[in-house]
């Protein structure tokens, strides 16, 4: 696993920001790819040495114009930005103690079940699974069937091939995850269950090795569209909304909505009574009553 420090950070993205005709006239011989040390420094307005220390690691906490800067020049979305203040700010938190599993509320439980036949998944730290329910558990995996160590979006999604299977868009669903989880990792550094996490992925799963090497990061579990092949009910695009729990900005609700199309509206209608009859053979199964025991003679 890579230490992951605002300097390594800094390196890959300002490889990759592409230079600017001004750059390529100032500097026609140029032998690396993106932007070189002294163009971000100069457009940042900060000396080189200044840039070359925090590329270094060395100990220095650049105040926030300066990260707003850094993170204008180096071109990051709402994700990339966030996560680059939490790199910087590391040093300076005090270490948070071994966090107790998350808790999801009786109330989040029921607006997922309100939902019905729309699939919803609450996702927490380290993208693992909190809660889906019934159409989710239908439509992607029953992951209340899973053992709770491993109820977690990147290691379904790298070590099943179900999820391989299912998700037609899979390569962008699991830079994806992989990107969440490198942002809960810049937030919370000092965890080991995700050190711990990291560590069995980067041994099992090559596409991981890869992905992660991209320091890519993301706010959500999942685009906001994508395509689900299910054995059963068929194709079925859904767009996602997603938002955070109001008591814990770690919890997120993914809601997944049928696209408009008519062949994701009929695959959705199909999941639906899928979801209800299935609700209504587990309520039998729950209330039947076990075979009679004869007494012993």
């Amino acid at each position: 696993m890579d230490d992951l420090t605002l300097g390594d950070f800094l390196r890959t993205r300002r490889a990759s920001v592409a230079p600017t005709n001004g750059d390529l006239r100032s500097a026609p011989s140029r032998r690396v790819s993106g932007l070189r040390r002294e163009e971000v420094a100069r457009r940042v307005g900060v000396s080189v040495d200044y840039y070359v220390k925090l590329e270094q690691g060395r100990r220095i906490t650049p105040s926030e114009t300066v990260l707003h800067a850094l993170a204008d020049v180096l071109r990051l979305d709402d994700a990339a930005r966030e996560h680059m203040f939490d790199l910087a700010r590391r040093d300076t938190r005090p270490k948070q103690p071994r966090e107790a599993t998350q808790r999801v509320r009786v109330g989040m439980l029921r607006l997922m079940e309100s939902l019905g036949g729309v699939p919803a998944i609450l996702v927490g730290r380290r993208t693992n699974i909190l809660a889906a329910n019934p159409a989710a558990r239908l439509l992607i995996h029953d992951f209340n069937a899973m053992p709770a160590a491993e109820r977690n979006g990147v290691r379904f999604m790298l070590l099943t091939e179900k999820a391989r299977l299912i998700h037609r868009d899979w390569e962008a669903v699991a830079a994806g995850l992989v990107g969440m989880l490198r942002m809960d990792y810049g937030r919370y550094p000092n965890d080991p269950r995700t050190a711990e996490l990291v560590e069995e992925l980067s041994e099992r799963s090559e596409t991981f090795r890869r992905l992660w090497s991209d320091r890519h990061v993301a706010k959500k579990m999942f685009l906001d569209s994508k395509v689900i092949d299910h054995p059963v009910v068929g194709p079925v695009r859904l767009h996602v909304e997603s938002m955070h729990a109001t008591d814990d900005r770690d919890q997120t609700l993914n809601v997944l909505i049928p696209a408009s199309d008519p062949t994701s509206q009929a695959a959705m209608r199909h999941l639906q009574k899928l979801t209800i009859t299935t609700h209504r053979q587990n309520q039998e199964r729950a209330t039947r009553p076990g075979p009679e025991r004869r007494p012993r003679v």
